[in-house]
């Protein structure tokens, strides 16, 4: 049996406005009307037909990537238990029939949420997105760089922001976040 690697996040920078989230199951989907009607039947949150918006239904959340694209996240089951398992299965089976694609990248990646009243500029200090609310409101999601590093970013809230990062990143974008953000 093939051992899972722990889903610890690293180790973040201690700041108020930086908080380290929970591990979390995470999906990458792809699949047309038919196979996103099958899949919200199980995942029990529907899929954004709006460009870069999330769907949110309890602990789970549809982020919309790209036509046909999103990633699936929940923040339940995710210890390696049979949870987390039978959900991916329970997908797996109700597209059988259904061409699609959907792979487990609960391990590539950690989250971190980012708050305050300065939150934007703070991402902005190596995000080149307009951030300001009119432009990124709340539920906004997308793909963006922050310096040289790939990021998910989801507006969560008026001041908080998620942001998903690929471990490899980490040290990178948390240590330039922690400098752009002694400034203020």
């Amino acid at each position: 049996m093939v051992e899972l690697a722990s889903r610890r996040p690293p180790t973040l920078p201690t700041a108020e406005w930086l908080t380290p989230l929970p591990p979390a199951l995470r999906l990458s989907f792809c699949g047309g009307a038919a196979a996103q009607a099958a899949a919200a039947a199980v995942w029990g949150t529907g899929f954004s037909t709006t460009a870069c918006r999330a769907l949110v239904n309890g602990s789970r959340a549809t982020l919309w990537l790209g036509p046909d694209e999103y990633l699936l996240l929940d923040s339940r089951n995710v210890d390696g238990s049979s949870g987390e398992t039978g959900t991916f299965n329970a997908l797996e089976q109700a597209l059988a029939d259904i061409p699609h694609a959907l792979v487990d990248v609960s391990h590539r990646q950690f989250a971190f949420e980012i708050s305050g009243p300065h939150a934007a500029n703070i991402l902005n200090g190596a995000c080149p997105l307009d951030l300001d609310l009119r432009a990124f409101p709340v539920g906004m999601c997308t793909r963006t760089v922050f310096a040289k590093a790939d990021i998910l970013l989801w507006r969560t809230a008026e001041t908080v922001f998620h942001v998903e990062v690929w471990r490899s990143f980490a040290g990178y974008v948390t240590g330039l976040l922690k400098e752009i953000a002694a400034e203020f």
